[in-house]
């Protein structure tokens, strides 16, 4: 059938403008003698591109000229397979001479990078960390929620995710393995970038040399054709070559004897009609030239086309290592340092990224798209920012619009129709609700109801169930598809792409609110290790935070107030406090006190960095008071964990830790008490039986003498015989002050007085809590 559009070729072009020449008309006045209101058509006829069949037939009629002597000829019509030269002893040189006529344009269309907020493009080689594949989609595994949700929801790593999935292999390997391929990632996974580093790898000789390598941005491909009915992957192919001087026939004898590297990236961003024409000339064009390798890339769940005989891939995010190589070369690279500055800043970078309290940052930075952004923040301010709130709001922002503004790509699903606000809302209602019932990992048909309930409380919404069910769906895929911000972890299972967001979000969520019920119902869970960074975002973007920081000490109050022997606890830290001799803060002793307490097999036990975290100086020499106590703590441990079997061996460490002649020089009765409960130790020359008899016979009665005296000088060294239970409370009252400490030093937004005040009651229940 007739195509219903024809265009000029350059030939043709040549003579139709030496007929207007000679005939002296303006454009105005063709587009008269042809019966057109506007000139555009005549322009559109001059310059080369497609116009209507029967508007070109009168142009070149009016113009005195054979239309099929102008028209450009398609390349099926030109020259069919059945033409091509069986002689293909020379394709070898026909491949090098298309490679070499056509290498500087694939330099310049995929030999540099543009990067946001970085005004000049980067040499590819330069920035390029080789990526990592899955051979196996994620959504499409098989997979129970029930192993999911096993994760501890109090000791979740935030990187436990990678033993879900598959083994990593390098995307060459891919490549090399598969000659049909359909590349699915996540938004800024590198898709693209892995496309660009084939092409040049190509042109370069590094990879498939023996093979043309053509790039396509699909996006193009579309625009291209905007007013043909039909869209030709050949025809546009001929039309990019034949300006290197690569004739069709030489095209099409190369793609016969599959000689092509033929990558077609993007095909998420067209939109619906678009994408039905392309895909159907993909499946044409590679049923056609069978032989070729034909590489496709798309975003997860944007595409559910499968092509015949493409093997789908995955691309996988960022490793540590490939954390560490990208930011090698950005910090040379994008940040135009020299090659020992930007080492060193990107060894700063890398240093600071994996420290515990960055973890967050981390996460992100697996996903190149937001590792490029927290780079670029690093390189400006010399570190992370301390309200991290900023960082995660700008790196939500780049997901949800700047991303697609960038490639200028419109999406056209029923989620375009929400405002940016609505969109950001629904998310954070969809991450407080997961988060709040310690769902990682939840199914659509749990998030659906979600989706559907929000959409319609917003104004001129469909009430109808199953209209909302259908909204909700969409809405659904087009997170995930369009911004990557829901993942599908397995089949009908979803989770947030990154914890942090999940995390930021509920924090939002709450803050957003904004009333006294909801801070109430926040901060019950601030002993719970889980919610530790929602806290510090809350606390962080709360305006102003007193009220937060208020309800969190209450809520910290209240976790001990019931238990009588956990309130004669904490009354005993505050009234040892009081007797030390030292110019600590009076909170940083208590903290230190705190951990002396516990039994030494804790795991809590001795430890002193909140202690640190609140006074420097005990990182220092201790105040003799404290060191002393320590020893006297050390000593008592070391009795206590002491059984018959090993008092043999252990003997002198006994005997070592009552040596404290250099803490008790002014303590003198306290020395020769010591002295004496060391002169009732056993002497190490005897044999093993009878040192091992002694410790049967008289371990008790000398421990409890110890631990007695150390009560009764130094009031510490109780046996507090703490249950389970009660332990269990202590160390969700630990998590929750340092919590406390961490917001009270990042809550700008609160007043100094009420920050002060919180600080001197650290470890203390208040005074109108009865014992």
């Amino acid at each position: 059938m007739a195509k219903r559009s024809l265009q000029a070729s350059a030939e043709g072009i040549r003579k139709a403008k030496q007929a207007f020449r000679r005939k002296g008309w303006t454009q105005e006045y063709l587009a008269g003698e042809v019966g057109l209101e506007t000139r555009q058509p005549i322009w559109k006829f001059f310059t080369g591109k497609a116009i209507d069949r029967q508007v070109f037939h009168e142009i070149c009629l009016v113009l005195g000229l054979n239309s099929e002597e102008i028209a450009q000829k398609s390349p099926d019509e030109s020259l069919s397979l059945e033409t091509i030269s069986e002689n293909t002893s020379d394709i070898d040189a026909l491949v090098q001479k298309a490679r070499f006529a056509n290498y500087e344009k694939i330099q310049a269309q995929c030999g540099t990078l543009h990067l946001l907020d970085i005004a000049r493009p980067i040499v590819l080689d330069d920035l390029y960390v080789e990526v990592n594949i899955f051979e196996e989609i994620t959504s499409k595994r098989w997979l129970e929620i029930t192993d999911l949700q096993r994760l501890d929801s109090n000791n979740f790593d935030r990187f436990n995710l990678d033993k879900f999935n598959q083994q990593r292999i390098p995307g060459l390997e891919a490549v090399a393995k598969y000659s049909k391929l359909m590349v699915f990632g996540k938004t800024g996974s590198g898709k693209t970038t892995f496309l660009q580093s084939l092409a040049v790898r190509c042109n370069q000789g590094k990879f498939k040399s023996d093979c043309l390598p053509i790039f396509i941005r699909l996006k193009n491909l579309a625009e291209n054709n905007s007013e043909n009915q039909q869209i030709s992957l050949l025809q546009y192919i001929y039309q990019e070559l034949s300006e290197q001087n690569i004739s069709i026939s030489e095209i099409l004898t190369i793609f016969a004897q599959g000689k092509a590297l033929i990558l077609l990236d993007s095909l998420d961003e067209l939109n619906e009609e678009e994408s039905d024409k392309i895909i159907r000339e993909i499946h044409n064009f590679s049923e056609k030239f069978y032989k070729n390798t034909v590489i496709i890339t798309c975003r997860l769940a944007a595409q559910r086309y499968q092509f015949n005989g493409f093997t789908e891939i995955e691309i996988a995010d960022f490793s540590k290592s490939q954390i560490v190589t990208f930011a090698d070369k950005w910090f040379v690279a994008v940040a135009k340092n020299s090659l020992w500055e930007g080492k060193a800043k990107a060894t700063e970078f890398i240093k600071k990224l994996e420290l515990p309290e960055n973890q967050q940052i981390l996460e992100l930075a697996t996903t190149p798209i937001l590792l490029n952004l927290t780079c670029l923040v690093f390189q400006f301010l010399g570190d992370f920012p301390a309200l991290r709130s900023e960082l995660y709001k700008q790196a939500l922002e780049l997901l949800l619009v700047r991303w697609d503004e960038a490639r200028r790509i419109t999406r056209d699903e029923f989620y375009r129709n929400l405002s940016l606000l609505d969109k950001i809302k629904l998310l954070c209602r969809l991450a407080a609700t997961t988060f709040t019932q310690g769902d990682y990992f939840f199914p659509a048909t749990k998030i659906q109801p979600l989706i559907a309930e929000y959409l319609r409380q917003l104004p001129h919404a469909s009430t109808d169930p199953e209209a909302l069910q259908l909204d909700s769906t969409a809405a659904l895929k087009a997170i995930e598809a369009q911004h990557g911000l829901l993942l599908e972890q397995g089949r009908g299972i979803y989770s947030f792409s990154h914890l942090t967001f999940q995390e930021y979000l509920t924090a939002r969520e709450i803050v957003t609110a904004g009333n006294s019920q909801t801070l109430q119902n926040f901060v019950t869970h601030i002993g719970e290790k889980r919610w530790r960074e929602v806290f510090l975002l809350a606390a962080g973007m709360i305006q102003p935070g007193d009220e937060l920081l208020l309800l969190m000490k209450q809520q910290i109050d209240n976790l001990v107030i019931t238990d009588k022997k956990l309130q004669k606890f904490l009354q005993w830290l505050d009234e040892k406090t009081s007797i030390i001799n030292a110019s600590y803060y009076p909170a940083s002793v208590r903290a230190f006190y705190f951990t002396l307490a516990l039994p030494p097999d804790y795991p809590l036990a001795y430890n002193q960095n909140l202690a640190l975290s609140l006074d420097s100086r005990l990182a220092g020499n201790l105040a003799i008071d404290l060191a002393l106590d320590l020893a006297l703590i050390h000593a008592l441990a070391i009795s206590v964990r002491m059984t018959t079997n090993i008092f043999y061996q252990r003997l002198s460490a006994i005997a070592l830790a009552l040596d404290l002649q250099h803490l008790l020089q002014d303590r003198p009765l306290l020395q020769q008490s010591l002295q004496n409960l060391h002169d009732e130790l056993p002497t190490p020359e005897q044999s093993r039986h009878a040192l091992k008899s002694w410790w049967e016979e008289n371990g008790e009665t000398w421990t409890s003498k110890l631990r007695n005296l150390i009560i009764s000088d130094r009031q510490i060294g109780y046996d507090w015989q703490f249950d389970e239970n009660e332990l269990q409370i202590l160390q969700q009252y630990w998590n929750a002050n340092k919590v406390l400490i961490d917001c009270l030093n990042n809550a700008g937004n609160a007043s100094l007085a009420t920050i002060k005040s919180i600080e001197k009651k650290l470890f203390l229940i208040d005074r109108h809590h009865s014992f």
